[in-house]
């Protein structure tokens, strides 16, 4: 063996060698029990982010289940992220002066299609790159055809139910994107925003969105406000900006007599609690801001201004007017803004597909309740409850290119709506709409899509899967969506346990992004310390489903434990004496050390089985480093041929504990011993 451990000769061959040989394949073990893990797929338009790396937790438990002899699949996976990859897509067009508005819908499509191609090599060689022992020959996109199959077969079953359909709502719109959002895709900020005082009538109320009064079509008060019962129901004549104008008096008990000054005006078309009240007393649904974001042809003078530009002409125009009593400066407010780019979302009145949601986020209540589904760290269930106890119907619909083209056609000429499969209806007075599904409509399908659609008998065989790994921020995006769906689609839950891991923080403790430029390439930090290390680090010292620093001490730390272990190797290996005693010997040295090996594996083998990496990691690292290499490996030097059996004995068990964290060097050192037969495939260690 070399003096210096080369990590970089070392990770790099590994990984072939395995998976040409079908480790990765449930295969290997075809008699084993089913162990699944669906992969959650990255994004297929860019490299991996340092969130990635997180890979290294299903790693761990697609390892060990190996080596228990399970029939273990890791099945990989790549989304095609619609809104996210047309973003990305757009500042490449953007760069070469062009606009998404310079193609036709095919052409646009393909380009993209292209792009995401070209990305999705790279990504997969990341993957590879950190030792994650996928099975590739299972390998899916969300856009392969046969996945989009199984999704327009879900939705035309979801209508058919009545549990998808078609409606006029509010919904988030993203007047720079050009799309709507789920309301979980919209991020509130706390600002301090003018809080309005202005007259209509003989009613004073308080608003921050001045734009929009061109829009209402009430005032509402609450029915048991004493200081307005005489208004209810009359109409009012008001001054306004563009003149005289009428407006009538409703009660509605949503109206907090708290807020201002309890009488609220009341634009069903740019706010949602507004809409509600609308559908409840019949009120117009008047549009004035467009889905451009600029104000339209209802609002008179002011009319193609953009939103902020409109509030401050409106403002002073009614103070010009004295139709403004007082301006609160201070006001603090939370304002939803576009997650990708910051703009100010729009509420605004929109046909789109929705999904009645109530009656799917019970069944998804009740499995868990009921301990079908397990949720680690259990702390989370109460956060999963509160949301789909509260969930609201879910906008389906997309209005961008890059994605599945939703399954319904128009007819022209009745205006009804034909949803299908995905073959077209015959004749041409049926259009199809534009829109495209929420890529977490399709990935809430993943699960079982995948599984139906590679080998014949893998559906039967790995579904429900074992495990659902992944951040804890994708717990309602995704996983309770995945809950939902697969229960409803299949009759059986996707999962059996939900393992949620913490985010990993940039060194400052601050959340990663390309816009405040703190992104780390999990590539580059596997290039200088070794994926090895990496992977050990992240599991390290910190409390499972914790969020943690990326730190590079801790990663220093990791890189001279794998130098130990090969130190470790050297002395065992390299420096075996000639006379080495054939079985283990009864010395005391020898017992205390097995004793404590035996302790070891135990704590190893709870600790993964109840999802605490953390105890695991710094279990084996206080044990091959303190308890082995500094005081046992010490212990023998006097006595090195009669404590050679031993010394290989709790080598080789080392390896086999620490092989799902570091697979690279445990492999290389493993061959060290037992040339040929891969640390892969043996049984996990057990106690007598």
């Amino acid at each position: 063996m070399e003096k210096v451990y080369r990590q970089e000769e070392i990770e790099s061959k590994w990984y072939e060698i395995w998976e040409k040989a079908g480790y990765f394949k449930p295969e290997i073990n075809p008699e084993g029990k089913p162990f699944t893990i669906i992969l959650p797929p990255p994004n297929a338009n860019a490299p991996l982010h340092f969130g990635h790396a997180m890979y290294t937790v299903e790693d761990i438990l697609i390892r060990y289940h190996r080596m228990l002899g399970d029939a273990v699949l890791w099945l990989p996976g790549s989304d095609h992220a619609g809104f996210e990859t047309q973003v990305v897509f757009e500042k490449h067009l953007a760069k070469e002066g062009k606009s998404r508005f310079d193609f036709d819908r095919q052409t646009l499509y393909q380009m993209i299609w292209d792009f995401v191609q070209n990305n999705k090599g790279t990504m997969e060689g990341q993957v590879r790159r950190l030792g994650f022992s996928v099975d590739w020959s299972r390998e899916k996109f969300t856009l392969d055809p046969d996945i989009i199959k199984v999704v327009y077969k879900t939705f035309k079953k979801l209508f058919d139910e009545g549990l998808a359909y078609r409606g006029l709502r509010l919904v988030n719109y993203c007047t720079k994107h050009g799309t709507s959002f789920s309301d979980l895709e919209v991020i509130y900020e706390d600002r301090t925003t003018p809080l309005y005082y202005i007259k209509y009538g003989p009613l004073t109320l308080a608003t921050v969105r001045l734009e929009t009064k061109f829009g209402d079509t009430a005032v509402a008060v609450h029915p048991d406000d004493k200081r307005y019962q005489k208004y209810i129901g009359k109409t009012l004549d008001i001054e306004t900006v563009l003149g005289p104008a009428k407006i009538k008096v409703i009660a509605d008990k949503a109206v907090d007599p708290e807020f201002g000054t309890g009488v609220i005006k009341v634009t069903p078309a740019h706010a949602p609690v507004d809409f509600e009240i609308g559908q409840r007393h019949n009120l117009e649904i008047r549009q004035v801001i467009g889905f451009d974001g600029r104000l339209n042809e209802k609002t008179g003078k002011f009319a193609g201004m953009r939103v902020k530009e409109a509030r401050a002409a409106i403002a002073a125009k009614m103070q010009e007017k004295g139709l403004i009593e007082k301006i609160d400066e201070n006001y603090k407010n939370r304002v939803g803004v576009c997650y990708k780019c910051g703009t100010e979302i729009e509420p605004l009145p929109l046909e789109q597909w929705f999904i009645k949601m109530e009656g799917l986020a019970k069944q998804a209540i009740e499995v868990v309740k009921k301990g079908e589904i397990k949720i680690y760290p259990k702390n989370w269930e109460t956060t999963y409850y509160n949301w789909l106890k509260n969930i609201k119907d879910w906008n389906i619909s997309r209005q961008i290119v890059w994605g599945m083209q939703i399954p319904a056609w128009k007819n022209k000429k009745t205006g009804s709506w034909l949803v299908t499969e995905g073959e077209a209806p015959e004749g041409t007075d049926w259009q199809q709409d534009p829109d495209v599904f929420d890529t977490w409509f399709s990935s809430a399908q993943w699960p079982f899509a995948t599984l139906q659609t590679i080998k014949e008998g893998d559906f039967e065989k790995f579904y429900p899967t074992s495990v659902m790994e992944t951040g804890r921020d994708i717990l309602f995006f995704w996983v309770a969506r995945m809950i939902m769906l697969g229960i409803h689609t299949t009759g059986k839950i996707p999962f059996k346990d939900i393992v949620l891991h913490g985010m990993v923080l940039d060194p400052l403790g601050k959340k990663m992004s390309k816009s405040k430029g703190n992104v780390v390439s999990p590539i580059e930090i596997a290039d200088q310390y070794g994926a090895d290390a990496l992977r050990m680090a992240l599991m390290y010292g910190t409390a499972f489903g914790h969020d943690q620093a990326l730190s590079h001490p801790k990663l220093q730390a990791m890189r001279n434990f794998t130098n130990k272990l090969w130190n470790i190797g050297r002395f065992i290996i390299d420096f075996k004496p000639e006379d080495t005693a054939s079985e283990i010997s009864k010395h005391e040295d020898d017992k205390n050390i097995l004793e404590k090996l035996s302790k070891t594996i135990q704590i190893v083998t709870k600790a993964i089985d109840s999802y605490r990496f953390h105890d695991a990691a710094d279990s084996l690292y206080e044990f091959i480093w303190h308890e082995f290499a500094d005081k046992y490996i010490e212990l023998t030097k006097n006595r090195r041929a009669e404590a050679q059996p031993t010394l290989e004995h709790v080598f080789k068990t080392c390896l086999e504990l620490l092989h799902p964290f570091m697979p690279f060097i445990t492999e290389e050192l493993w061959q060290k011993i037992n040339p040929g037969k891969s640390i892969m495939v043996t049984h996990w260690p057990i106690t007598d």
